[in-house]
């Protein structure tokens, strides 16, 4: 589960990344790199989004390290 949870995390910071760009400089970095609401430009959007909502499960897990003696 582990390499899910650190694909999740890197699409969502791709996402974040990108509504950083739009919000401060409308700039859509996706659509820029793939074409403006291309077939590949949504699976993008797409792909970010499940991850966005597979990162709310981040919320309740344990985040608690413990030290192996």
């Amino acid at each position: 589960m582990k390499a899910l949870d650190i694909t999740a995390l890197v699409l969502v910071i791709i996402g974040a990344i990108n509504w950083g760009l739009i919000g401060f400089f409308q700039f859509d970095l996706i659509a820029t790199l793939f074409g403006s609401m291309s077939a590949f430009t949504r699976i993008v959007y797409a792909i970010v989004g499940i991850a966005g909502l597979y990162a709310i499960s981040f919320l309740g897990k344990d985040r608690e390290t413990r030290e192996v003696k």
